[in-house]
């Protein structure tokens, strides 16, 4: 008697392509097993154990952000902001959704086995998840250091095919998981090289091929060594002066007095002397970022020696706007922000510890001083009326929220100041806080923003402090804040040099 359906021949429908994808996935791990890999035995095993938890990735993050470039460590912070989210979603959602077993061991070799089997499900992998995603998120935010790390990444992912671990669809479909994760960081936080300002209103300014007529004078206080080393060596015609941070001002007034192109190398309050300087000279300006943040020198678009050699060389620069502030015979320009209240006090109390302590515990411990407060450090009549307001804030352009990163200037020839204003209550951090979240433009009973080119304030109480680029000092009566449109020359590499 014959059986009325023939149990050797697969039933037609939805399954028999996922079996034939299985099959050729066992075929293809087969296949891996039994082939040599050039000095795998001794290093695909260890590599694989090495990214266990991510240690590996950790490891890593820490060597390119020790290279103390603005890039690199972004580049790191990047990378290990992707692997969270890749190792989320795997941890979550792809190991509870696909139930695979992980693949039988006979068809490899014994040496190449772990000394500990995971015993998870197999689908996806998230080893080659999370080198995918460190990988992918490092080189959206530096391409050099990418190359460097992709193939440490690849070796990884093939590592869990090699020891057993994995079948390679599993393999495929973590990196593919990792690389979307990485572009999911992106979008949630945008690279630098998403957010360069455009280079405008472009300025007529000399080339210097050497470097020949640029004198720099570099603050030895901001950690400058090694990117002096480099200037010269890119634009070796060019003088540099080094000098401690007390004989800075005195040495850019000299070499503005000789200089075709006045230089700077240090952080934000460095710059912010060097731009003076160069307005009272009529120079234009060549700004090597040389400090911790360096706000200016990243929102125009130099971050290292490569940028800053190529827009002088070419001759490339734009021009942007200043902000300036006035109080009675005082006045002073800043390139980045000017505020009063809470910020001048946090920064006044870090500069009288930081000497002891440094400087970020000294940043830690002025924050928890300052937001205990019950005094309203300002008092000040804006628009009509006295009133009590914990900051204060004007930045020189329009700061744009870009996801959840900070704010960024886009244009810093717009004619603007930033102002933004926390009105005073009873503690400090709530009222801050929410004013940081709520970015620009917004209205509440406790902060507001507005755009204005000239601002006045008035019956300013005796001894509040003024914060401008990092520097403070003491103002009282009428404060003036206004912008100087496109008053200051700087370099900067145009698109496609």
């Amino acid at each position: 008697m014959s059986p009325d359906v023939d149990l050797t021949v697969p039933e037609p429908g939805g399954h028999s392509l996922r079996a034939r994808l299985l099959g050729l996935d066992a075929r293809l791990f087969e296949f891996a097993a039994a082939r040599h890999w050039p000095y795998g035995q001794r290093v695909l095993p260890r590599l694989s154990h090495s990214a266990n938890h991510g240690v590996l990735w950790f490891a890593t993050a820490a060597a390119i952000a020790a290279s103390r470039t603005p890039r690199g460590r972004r580049a790191a912070a990047r990378g290990l902001a992707s692997l969270a989210l890749a190792s989320a979603t795997i941890n979550t959602l792809g190991k509870r959704s696909v139930r695979r077993p992980r693949p039988l061991l006979d068809p490899v070799p014994a040496v190449r086995h772990l000394k500990r089997q995971p015993v998870t499900t197999s689908f996806p992998s998230g080893h080659s998840a999370s080198a995918a995603a460190f990988a992918a998120g490092v080189a959206m935010e530096s391409p050099g250091w990418g190359a460097v790390v992709a193939p440490v990444a690849f070796s990884v992912a093939m590592s869990r095919i090699y020891t057993g671990a994995h079948f390679p669809t599993d393999v495929l479909a973590g990196a593919a998981l990792g690389v979307g994760a990485a572009f999911a960081v992106r979008g949630m936080a945008p690279t630098r090289a998403q957010l360069v300002p455009p280079a405008r209103p472009r300025a007529e300014v000399p080339a210097l091929p050497d470097g020949e007529g640029l004198v720099l004078v570099a603050n030895t206080a901001a950690g400058t060594a090694d990117r002096v080393r480099a200037l010269r060596a890119a634009l070796p015609g060019a003088e540099v002066v080094e000098c401690e941070p007390q004989e800075v001002p005195g040495e850019l007034e000299k070499a503005a007095a000789r200089a075709r192109v006045l230089g700077v190398c240090g952080g934000d309050g460095t710059v912010n002397a060097a731009a003076g300087a160069a307005l009272r000279h009529s120079l234009p300006l060549a700004v090597l970022p040389g400090g911790t943040l360096n706000h200016f020198a990243q929102d125009i678009g130099v971050e290292d020696v490569g940028a800053l050699g190529r827009a002088v060389r070419g001759g490339e620069a734009v021009r942007v706007d200043v902000g300036r502030f006035g109080c009675g015979s005082r006045h002073g320009v800043f390139l980045n922000t000017c505020s009063l209240g809470v910020y001048p006090e946090l920064v006044r109390e870090r500069d009288r510890w930081s000497g002891r302590i440094g400087n970020w515990p000294a940043g830690v411990l002025a924050v928890l001083r300052v937001l205990r407060t019950d005094r309203h450090p300002l008092e000040a009549r804006v628009g009509g009326g006295s009133r009590p307001l914990w900051l204060l804030f004007a930045g020189n352009g329009t700061y744009h929220r870009m996801g959840l990163v900070p704010g960024r200037r886009l244009d810093l020839a717009d004619g603007q100041l930033d102002v933004r204003v926390v009105h005073g209550g009873r503690r400090p951090a709530p009222r801050l806080l929410a004013a940081a979240l709520a970015g620009p433009l917004t209205r509440s009973p406790a902060h507001a923003a507005v755009t204005v080119p000239r601002l006045r304030l008035t019956d300013v109480s005796p001894g509040t402090l003024l914060a401008y680029d990092g520097e403070v000092t003491e103002v009282a009566g009428e404060v003036t804040l206004e912008k100087l449109p496109e008053a200051l020359t700087v370099y900067r590499p145009l698109p496609g040099s």
